[in-house]
């Protein structure tokens, strides 16, 4: 079976894995896209603690963390796959309390969160916190690199002999692949002067999501999602075709312009996150444990004495952009929860576009007879990409999918 993947984020890489592996002929389109979200994403994978009220949305993040020791087995390569637990941190150690009981209500079912427990002096395992908070550990929580993840799965099905191709990817009204040349970047939204946002309230829901633990309402709150402005891509040339019984479509943010050929108009659109990279010099962060304040980004540590602050939460429409404020919440909020990283190395900052489905939980599923659909995994990407790949290709080679999928079913065209 000949099949197109469009978008080589972490979803369209795990598809190319599982396809290649099935034997399939794989062509994967790498459009390009300036703040693809996999590229920016921390790496957070404890699924245990959000979306209280939302099965759907859980039970798609608890088997993507379940999938990702055999994946690691499987691909025989350092990804930054480490279990180094999660602290979930407060100032009112009553703060702890709903998390607590939602992982007691939950461990039964996901035994591999393993035994949380109370943690009296948290700055014993992540140094630079401050000395006011309060913790529980979560032990069976795992980062990883998400850069790493992706290029492991591309190159494993390259080695199958799939192919990567860039170019801008376009569907016909029935179906068909087309493939141009990068005619440069996307527009983006232009800049203009703009006062700062109000803070935003708590609330139940968030275009579309549940609020969690580590998922933030927007620092720009709508009611609907934003407008996509700079959202068209460019094409130049007329084009190239790709033979394809199956296409996938894995473009993140921007699935919902791919597919808008087809007479369907998918309610994807992108939310910003910003993200701040800071170095300890001479300190060994590899083992430091996730840390996930009640309220405000989080942090982790990776190899390389390097620190991870993140994320804003942001709805802006298409605009990649690191911003002087985004920065400035990360670092106040950062240094607020971690005082100790007061005399850090700012190294890198990075930005993404994270797609989200605003009905609802992710969107994947059929399309039409020939088009299937992998995207709107919002925060979440990093936790269930792989497996959410895994899901498409199923779907594509019409086999049986490894869960339920009908939460998750685009409109049928």
């Amino acid at each position: 079976m000949r099949v197109v993947v469009i978008g080589s984020g972490i979803v369209g890489a795990g598809a190319a894995y599982y396809l290649s592996g099935r034997g399939a002929d794989v062509t994967v389109v790498d459009g390009g896209y300036q703040g693809e979200a996999t590229q920016a994403g921390a790496g957070i994978v404890c699924p245990w603690v959000d979306h209280p009220e939302d099965d759907d949305w859980y039970r798609l993040t608890r088997e993507g963390a379940r999938h990702y020791p055999d994946l690691v087995e499987g691909l025989g390569e350092d990804i930054g796959y480490a279990k180094v637990g999660a602290l979930l941190v407060a100032e009112d150690p009553a703060d702890l309390e709903p998390v607590r009981a939602l992982l007691r209500r939950r461990r039964p079912e996901a035994p591999e969160m393993g035994e949380v427990t109370d943690v009296a002096d948290p700055a014993e395992l992540f140094p630079p916190l401050s000395d006011t908070l309060s913790a529980l550990l979560v032990p069976g929580a795992a980062r990883v690199d998400g850069c790493s993840v992706r290029d492991a799965l591309l190159n494993a099905a390259v080695a199958r002999g799939a192919e990567v191709r860039t170019g801008a990817a376009r569907l016909t009204p029935d179906g068909e692949v087309i493939v141009h040349a990068l005619a440069g970047p996307s527009p983006t939204e232009p800049w203009r002067p703009a006062a700062p946002p109000p803070p935003a309230e708590p609330q139940g829901e968030v275009s579309g999501e549940t609020t969690s633990w580590r998922q933030a309402a927007p620092l720009v709150p709508s009611a609907s999602p934003p407008a996509t402005m700079g959202s068209a891509r460019r094409f130049a040339g007329g084009g190239v075709p790709l033979e394809a019984d199956m296409v996938i479509v894995a473009a993140g943010a921007w699935t919902g312009e791919v597919c808008r050929p087809l007479g369907v108009e998918l309610p994807v659109f992108p939310r910003r996150g910003q993200i701040l990279h800071v170095t300890l010099e001479g300190i060994d962060t590899a083992w430091w444990p996730i840390v996930l304040p009640s309220a405000g980004p989080y942090l982790l540590g990776f190899a390389d004495s390097r620190v991870l602050i993140g994320a804003t939460v942001e709805d802006v429409g298409f605009s990649p952009r690191v911003t002087m404020g985004g920065l400035n919440e990360l670092i106040e909020a950062g240094l607020r929860v971690a005082p100790g990283l007061f005399g850090a190395s700012v190294t890198e900052t990075r930005v993404g576009l994270r797609p989200v489905y605003a009905p609802g939980p992710a969107l994947i599923g059929p399309l039409t007879d020939r088009v299937v659909v992998a995207t709107g995994l919002s925060a979440y990407g990093l936790t269930a990409g792989p497996f959410t790949g895994r899901i498409a290709a199923a779907l594509a080679l019409g086999e049986e999918p490894p869960i339920d999928v009908t939460p998750y079913a685009p409109p049928r065209v």
